[in-house]
């Protein structure tokens, strides 16, 4: 990121329905770079590449039920990759799963490997806002996100 890009946030969207995926990124563009993942696959190989790059996410939103490899995977596949950068685990990436409203018992199989909220589909920009106010995002990107 160059200096244009202080106070912005590097945002991963992971969903494996475009138009939930196109939503997202419209509600998270305003806050920073924001890059979409169609499966949890994909999602590893973005932040495998971010790590690489030195510009790890903020935030990540990761849809649950995905093809391939679903949410749950795809987050311990994530939180593996930043302990073997050696992220401290108050400077990892907060995760917000996405999930329909019948599958309360994955959303807290999440938070045990290490999400930071969820979000009920659909989602709305209220809904989205109010979640993110809760999260600890702690790095000089993250300014905008503040008083939202």
């Amino acid at each position: 990121m160059d200096s244009s890009d202080q106070g912005k946030l590097n945002i991963l969207v992971v969903d494996d329905d475009s138009a939930s995926r196109g939503l997202m990124h419209i509600l998270l563009s305003e806050y920073g770079q924001c890059i979409c993942a169609a499966n949890g696959a994909e999602a590893i190989e973005a932040v495998t590449k971010s790590l690489d790059d030195k510009e790890p996410f903020d935030l990540i939103c990761l849809d649950i039920m995905m093809p391939e490899i679903d949410g749950l995977e795809a987050l311990k596949a994530i939180r593996q990759l930043e302990e073997k950068a050696g992220i401290a685990e108050a400077d990892r990436a907060k995760v917000l799963m996405t999930t329909a409203a019948n599958q309360v018992s994955k959303t807290m199989r999440a938070f045990h490997f290490g999400c930071s909220g969820y979000l009920v589909k659909p989602i709305s920009k209220e809904n989205l806002a109010k979640e993110i106010k809760k999260l600890p995002l702690r790095r000089g990107r993250n300014a905008q996100w503040r008083g939202r």
